[in-house]
């Protein structure tokens, strides 16, 4: 495993992401490429079309050419590396494929991301059968759109694109916004333990389903207490905090509290301890806060949030 899969799948999904177009899905829908978690399989089970495969698989090619699908991602940014997974293709995976990547704004057809100009992002490169394919990426520029090539044809179970969320946040000027939120540009920098989850899913679009989809440290034994911190999506002053203990029944924090930093390095309250509730969504106004660069977010002494959620205005009013 590489390091860029540490950082957010920007065509996940759960974040947005899309599969909007694939020349043939004969076999299985293009729409398993970006689901969530880990490609399942159950031998001899059998469709209309074959065995049922979780993930993209094409025919047989019979002609020349080869397979493709487009992506648009859920959180446009800079994409540090790629995962092909070929799970459970065995006797049916592509020998080779590549990635391309793109910047088209607003909202393009299929037919327009067609005819938009294209970077190839990861080469014609080997693949194996049953197994997760791991390709770095070196490129600055921002993309908002992906496209997977297999040669010829075949089935590809996942494909993840591991990036640096760069939104467009010209759109909020004047307004509020969670300043918190991966989707805005924010991201989890430094964590206490992660050992049942990432602490990035404490700012991940939408709310979780259940408590794998939020950040759950081991059972803490020293007499201390466990923290994230989170970079914002710029500098900004935080109005009103969310901390959301939602599907932790018995696993909650006792407590919370949250302390802003500044550009200077400077620290100072936004949140004093304050007593948490288990599946429960809490809401703080904040007041008199400061321009903050970062928020680090203590929980007493262990346990796990569901969302943090601050939001507030950019800049420094």
């Amino acid at each position: 495993m590489s390091d860029f899969t540490r950082l957010p799948d920007l065509a996940l999904r759960t974040f947005g992401g899309s599969v909007v177009a694939a020349n043939d899905e004969s076999f299985a829908e293009k729409e398993s490429l970006i689901r969530p978690g880990r490609p399942g399989f159950q031998a001899e089970t059998f469709g209309a079309k074959g065995q049922v495969y979780d993930g993209w698989e094409t025919r047989r090619r019979r002609e020349p050419g080869h397979d493709w699908a487009l992506v648009r991602l859920g959180l446009p940014g800079v994409i540090r590396g790629v995962v092909i997974d070929t799970a459970w293709f065995k006797g049916n995976y592509p020998p080779h494929a590549s990635v391309e990547a793109a910047a088209v704004e607003g909202h393009p057809t299929p037919a327009e991301l067609q005819a938009a100009e294209w970077t190839e992002i990861v080469p014609r490169s080997d693949l194996k059968g049953d197994a997760e394919h791991f390709f770095e990426v070196a490129d600055e520029r921002r993309h908002t759109h992906v496209r997977l090539n297999m040669f010829p044809d075949g089935g590809i179970a996942r494909l993840r694109v591991h990036g640096e969320v760069r939104p467009d946040l010209s759109l909020y000027d004047g307004l509020s916004l969670d300043l918190a939120a991966l989707e805005n540009g924010a991201l989890v920098t430094g964590c206490s333990d992660e050992f049942y989850s990432s602490p990035n899913n404490v700012i991940a679009p939408g709310l979780a389903r259940h408590q794998a989809e939020g950040w759950e440290t081991a059972r803490r034994r020293d007499g201390g207490n466990d923290w994230l911190l989170i970079r914002l999506a710029g500098t900004g002053v935080v109005k009103l905090a969310e901390i959301d203990t939602r599907n932790l029944l018995f696993n909650a924090p006792g407590w919370a509290s949250l302390t802003g930093i500044g550009a200077d390095g400077q620290e100072f309250e936004l949140l004093p301890r304050t007593r948490l509730q288990p599946d429960t969504p809490h809401r703080f106004r904040i007041g008199n806060a400061r321009p903050a660069t970062h928020v680090r977010v203590d929980i007493y002494p262990d346990g796990g949030l569901a969302r943090v959620r601050l939001h507030g205005l950019l800049g420094g009013a």
